[in-house]
């Protein structure tokens, strides 16, 4: 059988019964600094992240992973939030409420997409978040680590957590139980450096459990980005709402209570 990369010296036989999760969890921050600069960042999410998007960038997914998209069915709500199901076949080898989110879902006959957008813009803050959760279930030869740098491209992501969970097992030729078919040191060594360059990195590596976990706080910051007119990064006001969106990806990447 096929592997996805050299891993000790067995082969396997039959079908690959280990199951490898991927759960990527992305935040962006925006300064509103009033009611009409927080409307405005919802119609932006609204339209950059609805159905039709979040749909394709999960069928990019999907091609990485080389799997199939056989049907895709979608829908957005009024105000915002959507829901879309895609059936795909393998060839390579619950959403929150309506109005508060989007809900995607992708199934294959070996393994499973979803994506969940949460927006976060409550009335009087003056720092909105919007959060998308990407799970991918596979089984067989697939690894879902290897769409790690697409989703990184496709997204704009200020806080990241990843999980990676290897389950189940396989077997050898020689009948004995197999429990991970490819090498994990770090999902670091996933990701492009040139991406790396821009995050401050924590790892938690359970080997022996095949469990990992990455989370990532971007330091490489563009002050403009952050606002939805121009301002000048050295105005005392822009410094303090800078500090104040820091303090809060700091609060998420920690969980630390507000």
């Amino acid at each position: 059988m096929k592997r996805i990369e050299p891993f000790g010296d067995y082969k396997l036989v039959g079908f690959n019964n280990l199951t490898k999760a991927l759960s990527f969890n992305l935040y962006d921050f925006c300064v509103a600094r009033n009611e009409t600069e927080r409307l405005s960042y919802v119609k932006y999410i609204s339209e950059k992240y609805n159905a039709e998007r979040v749909t394709n960038i999960l069928k990019g997914i999907c091609d990485i992973i080389e799997a199939k998209v056989l049907a895709v069915s979608d829908q957005n709500y009024d105000p915002w939030g959507a829901s879309s199901m895609v059936l795909m076949s393998d060839i390579a080898g619950g959403g929150a409420s309506p109005d508060v989110a989007t809900f995607k879902a992708m199934h294959l006959d070996k393994s499973h997409i979803c994506a969940h957008t949460y927006p976060d813009f409550h009335s009087g803050g003056s720092i909105c978040t919007f959060r998308i959760d990407i799970d991918i279930a596979t089984c067989g030869e697939i690894t879902p680590l290897r769409a790690l740098n697409y989703m990184m491209e496709n997204f704009d992501n200020d806080v990241v957590v990843i999980d990676y969970v290897v389950r189940g097992f396989t077997r050898d030729s020689e009948g004995r139980r197999v429990f991970r078919d490819h090498k994990v040191t770090s999902i670091q060594d996933f990701i492009e450096p040139k991406i790396l360059k821009d995050y401050y990195c924590v790892d938690l590596s359970l080997q022996s459990d095949n469990i990992w976990q990455t989370k990532m706080l971007r330091v490489n910051q563009d002050v403009q980005t952050y606002f939805p007119a121009k301002v000048d990064p050295k105005d005392p006001a822009v410094q303090g709402y800078m500090a104040e969106i820091n303090r809060e990806m700091r609060g998420i990447l920690h969980n630390w209570p507000d």
